[in-house]
């Protein structure tokens, strides 16, 4: 099939105008800002090649556009919810209660999360190891857990650039930030020591010893960012010093601003993320009301369109935006063509 007019300068003509009131004949979809891109590129491509209006697709994160799908189930609901990170237990339990009972979990691939400076400031090579112990609240120094004196990148290793610690790094409604803080705070607690000397403080408890891995410093050189990558780029701008925390794709597309860092050896690229060589990546996924299908003109098809070759295949357009394509995207295709429910989760 060839996919007319399809630009990537269009996507953010259809990104600007999903707020416009459309007709219920369209499918609504709202979620991760990740998801966002890839998602406006099918739609756009879906409706100037099928018989069906362009679905509606809006960002907001992926935790509110699981909530927003958990709502209950009508034509004043929306149809898929895009997620840069797994579906809750919570959010199911929301979901059943609101009498959504049936829902399709979609893989669509994988992308990565990448650490970025300035392209003209110094290149950094990290571990996790280093993230944490530039921005959890307590450290372990000489065998104690101590609030973390660490100011600059060059105390934390030697081997960095002295350049002052400010980190932005996703908010807590951002998928992004499930990824990073097991990928990267918790694996840097456990490389460091601190998870242990957490665990032994508390009787053993590693849950509790995991939370207060996760519990990151509050002088200010830790910052969360609760908008889009957009946001974060700003921030670089503005203080140039900074490292930031980007999806792979959104980086691709900002190759001539930022300068990416490696993680524990390992260059963040489509190749290494499609291998498991690079250690911070994740799947990416929307959610589908299954109790719409039937219902809303064209959502099994855009389902359908969505994880079909030409767009999610290693050599569609969502893989020349930087998604990396799912070695597995044949099992999702015949889980959506038979519109298979997601199991219980482990």
């Amino acid at each position: 099939m060839t996919f007319l007019k399809l630009t990537l300068s269009s996507v953010a003509v259809l990104a600007g105008t999903t707020g416009l009131a459309l007709a219920r004949d369209n499918v609504q979809i709202s979620g991760s800002s990740t998801v966002l891109p890839y998602a406006t590129i099918v739609a756009e491509a879906f409706g100037e090649n099928f018989d069906f209006p362009t679905p509606v697709v809006e960002g907001g994160g992926s935790g509110a556009g699981r909530k927003k799908m958990c709502e209950g189930v009508g034509e004043n609901t929306i149809d898929i919810a895009n997620s840069s990170s797994r579906i809750s237990q919570s959010d199911i339990e929301l979901c059943a209660a609101n009498g959504v009972t049936d829902i399709m979990e979609v893989r669509i691939g994988y992308d990565g999360i990448v650490f970025a400076s300035k392209v003209d400031g110094p290149e950094f090579a990290f571990t996790p190891a280093d993230w944490y112990n530039a921005l959890a609240a307590q450290v372990l120094k000489d065998g104690a857990l101590v609030a973390n004196p660490h100011k600059s990148w060059a105390e934390v290793n030697a081997a960095l650039p002295a350049q002052d610690i400010l980190a932005y790094i996703p908010g807590t409604k951002h998928g992004t930030r499930e990824v990073f803080d097991t990928k990267v705070i918790v694996a840097g607690c456990e490389e460091t020591g601190a998870f242990a000397a957490f665990a032994a403080a508390n009787g053993g408890d590693e849950d509790k010893a995991e939370e207060l891995c996760m519990t990151l410093r509050t002088d200010g050189l830790s910052v969360d960012i609760d908008g889009d990558y957009t946001e974060t780029l700003a921030r670089l701008d503005a203080n140039p010093t900074a490292i930031g925390v980007f999806g792979l794709s959104f980086y691709q597309n900002n190759t001539d601003k930022l300068r990416v860092a490696t993680m524990g050896g390992v260059v963040p690229s489509v190749e290494s993320i499609a291998t498991g060589e690079y250690p911070v990546s994740r799947p990416l996924f929307f959610y589908v009301k299954k109790q719409h299908i039937g219902v809303i003109p064209g959502l099994k098809e855009y389902i359908e369109f969505f994880v079909s070759d030409d767009m999610a295949g290693p050599d569609g357009p969502l893989a020349a935006y930087g998604l990396v394509s799912d070695p597995e995207l044949a099992a999702t295709q015949a889980a959506v063509a038979a519109e298979e429910v997601m199991a219980p989760l482990n």
